[in-house]
């Protein structure tokens, strides 16, 4: 009955593979697969670059980088290459008549007279009674005030100018921010016609230095990535000779290693239930019951009560029980997860060109991200830029018949001068015409562009891994049946052959991701209106996307080893890889936690090494260093320290996914190498002796079998 139960539970997850003396390890005579796929992705790329040019031609992203004047025109470009600073006649009017956020999110757009200047305002200087009747030349120019509007005349009068706002009426002693001359915080303003509060204006200085003070901060951090960018390269060395040491010292150390890690996690419980029975004897006899207490929303309130840690204390030991349990029945495949570590340690060691493909990886992804990024700009900044008619005050004599807001060109004369201060001034860009139209559009298409191109690059990355690997395992004499270049030849294999299947296997986790992206922003616009249980259903959601979203990233990623070895499509080669998995599951959990484990404590130790000796060295408490070697001068130490800690992460997770890449890959060449074989003299093993040894299983075929040759 067992043996019938157990058939019947193989072929509910597919006939075990059946031996095929013509096997040799990945293919070499293979066909292209999902060509449908492989069409649809190559014609999306094209649509992506068309979507690019388009942005391209019809974009300007200098409204973003520059500053603009009045008219339009960028400050520190052009005609006004000299002039890289922007400067508002009345700045308070921006401050006082609009929230700053509001302010920022309009480009920094006010309802002043904006001129592009050399430099900002150095003295307070306000403009006399007495200076009324002198011309603009005896006020301004040569009292090097070059802060007038372009084509102001020489002769005109003071009084005339400030009527028409064609030059300010006050300076104020500012610095560039942005591209912009910001008054001081601490400057005192004059008196200004409708404003009497001058802490208002205090406030309004104050907030908007503190909403666009990144400059100050940024050169400091400049100067600091400047004085330390070398130290911080050796940090990033250190960190990949420590992730590549570890990696190879696994062959000698994997075992003790897995036992120290698995008894550090049965210590640390063993504390922790220690440590909960004191807290639990304490609060016992000093009679602290949940009944006291009854019911808070106050969470810390029931570390007071013996209840809390009873329970925790009940936790921890069945935990530790299961942890236990689980090391005494499952020790034999504990072995086989450690040889299996050995072995991919052994396979990284033999073709360690391996290790530095994610530096492939990176420049691609970091290819796709600029893409994206240079075309959301171009698209977000298209559209011909619009000018309306202004007056800072229409209530004036003389603007009464002024169409405010009406369509203007900035370069033709204005025919109505008997408005004070009427102007053609810059509104923003137009949302008119096809391009404009479908800008919202467009950048959807750049989002699902990124993220397909983005999990198809990793797709790629896997996939060669995995040639490669299965190359390693698939040789029956090590390392002379290993191919030469099996890394290129993977990658070109890959490239030419399955570039179809990865990007099916890319659109299947793309659609999950912009499921999961969709949902987030009606979750962030809803948040305010929803009840609790809408809430929850949320909730539910997203953890259901989750959820769904980790599945296909684990599918994928055994169908790509599949698609490696055999060269089949992207579906058959996910459903064998899904059978497999499911007919050895318990190995599959027993690896997966073990390989964890590893990879975290991997990590653990290579970050926090690199961050502790970056931690000592830029801040100075490493004595004895020599002339050459001292900690420089830092305005923020702690900037190189978070930076070597952030590429140390990177690194040590480049060269890890590599590792657990081999781990899989010669996890389930394991598993089909049982399926397919016996250790007979025609069906010999190709697994390691010391995977034979803890099996139990031997090869009858002698070292020297020339038919495994390839």
């Amino acid at each position: 009955m067992g043996g019938k139960q157990r058939d019947e539970d193989d072929e509910a997850y597919g006939k075990p593979v059946k031996y095929d003396p013509s096997f040799r390890g990945p293919i070499k005579n293979r066909s292209c697969t999902d060509v449908i796929c492989c069409v649809l992705f190559l014609l999306f790329i094209l649509g992506y670059i068309v979507v690019g040019i388009v942005a391209w031609l019809y974009g300007d992203p200098r409204q973003v980088l520059y500053p603009r004047n009045s008219t339009g025109a960028y400050c520190g470009m052009g005609e006004n290459k000299d002039k890289p600073y922007l400067l508002y006649f009345n700045i308070f009017s921006c401050i006082l008549s609009s929230n700053i956020i509001s302010v920022a999110k309009n480009g920094l757009q006010c309802p002043t007279p904006q001129v592009c200047v050399s430099s900002c305002p150095e003295d307070p200087w306000t403009v006399g009674k007495n200076e009324f009747s002198q011309t603009v030349g005896e006020v301004f120019y040569t009292k090097n005030r070059n802060f007038c509007l372009p084509g102001v005349p020489w002769n005109m009068t003071v009084i005339t100018s400030l009527q028409r706002e064609l030059c300010p009426s006050f300076l104020l002693p500012s610095a560039p921010a942005l591209g912009r001359c910001f008054p001081w915080t601490n400057v005192t303003p004059p008196a200004l016609p409708g404003i009497t509060n001058d802490t208002t204006i205090q406030q309004g200085i104050s907030g908007l230095i503190d909403s666009l003070n990144a400059r100050d901060i940024s050169v400091k951090i400049f100067e600091d990535f400047a004085q330390s960018w070398y130290w911080i390269l050796v940090a990033l060395g250190v960190a990949l000779v420590l992730s590549l040491l570890f990696i190879l010292l696994l062959r000698l150390v994997a075992g003790p290693l897995v036992l120290v890690l698995i008894l550090g996690v049965l210590g640390v419980l063993a504390y922790g239930i220690y440590y909960c029975w004191e807290e639990y004897r304490v609060l016992r006899d000093k009679g602290a019951s949940i009944s006291q207490l009854g019911f808070t929303t106050n969470l810390s309130a029931y570390q007071s009560v013996q209840e809390t840690w009873l329970a925790a204390l009940i936790v921890l030991a069945v935990l530790e029980a299961i942890l236990l349990l689980v090391l005494i029945f499952l020790r034999q495949r504990i072995r086989i997860a450690i040889a299996l570590l050995k072995e991919a340690s052994k396979a990284v060691g033999q073709m360690m060109s391996t290790m530095f493909y994610p530096l492939v990886t990176f420049v691609l992804l970091l290819i796709c991200i600029a893409y994206w990024a240079m075309t959301a700009l171009y698209l977000a900044t298209s559209g011909q830029p619009q000018y309306v008619l202004w007056a800072s005050n229409i209530s004036s004599p003389g603007c009464e018949k002024v169409p405010i807001n009406t369509s203007c060109n900035p370069t033709a004369q204005l025919v109505n001068s008997s408005c004070p201060g009427l102007m053609c001034v810059f509104q923003g860009y137009s949302s008119k015409g096809l391009i404009q139209r479908s800008v919202f559009n467009l950048q959807i298409y750049g989002v699902l562009g990124l993220f397909w191109t983005l999990n198809w690059v990793l797709a790629l990355g896997q996939c060669v891994l995995a040639g490669a690997f299965a190359s390693f395992y698939w040789a029956f004499h090590k390392p002379q049946d290993i191919p030469t270049f099996p890394l290129i030849s993977a990658f070109i294999c890959t490239l030419r052959y399955h570039t179809g299947s990865l990007a099916f296997g890319a659109l299947i986790l793309t659609l999950v991701q912009i499921a999961r992206v969709i949902l987030e922003y009606i979750d962030h616009k809803l948040r305010g209106v929803q009840n609790p249980v809408a809430r929850c259903i949320m909730c539910c959601f997203k953890c259901c996307l989750w959820c769904l979203e980790k599945f296909i990233k684990f599918l994928n990623r055994n169908a790509y080893i599949m698609i490696a070895i055999y060269g089949k499509n992207f579906c058959v080669s996910a459903k064998n890889a899904f059978m497999l998995l499911m007919r050895n599951i318990v190995r599959v959990v027993v690896l997966d936690k073990v390989t964890d484990l590893l990879l975290f404590f991997g990590k653990l130790l290579v970050v926090g090494g690199v961050g502790v000796l970056s931690f000592f060295f830029f801040s100075g408490r490493i004595p004895g260093l020599g002339k050459d070697f001292k900690s420089p001068h830092l305005n923020y130490y702690w900037l190189p320290i978070m930076t070597s800690i952030l590429g140390a992460y990177v690194i040590a997770s480049g060269f890890f996914s590599v590792f657990g890449m081999c781990v899989d890959t010669l996890f389930l060449c394991f598993l089909e190498d049982l399926e397919r074989n016996n250790g007979s003299l025609d069906r010999p093993y190709y697994m390691s002796k010391s995977l034979l040894k803890i099996l139990g299983k031997k090869n009858e075929a002698p070292p020297d079998n020339k038919k495994r040759k390839k």
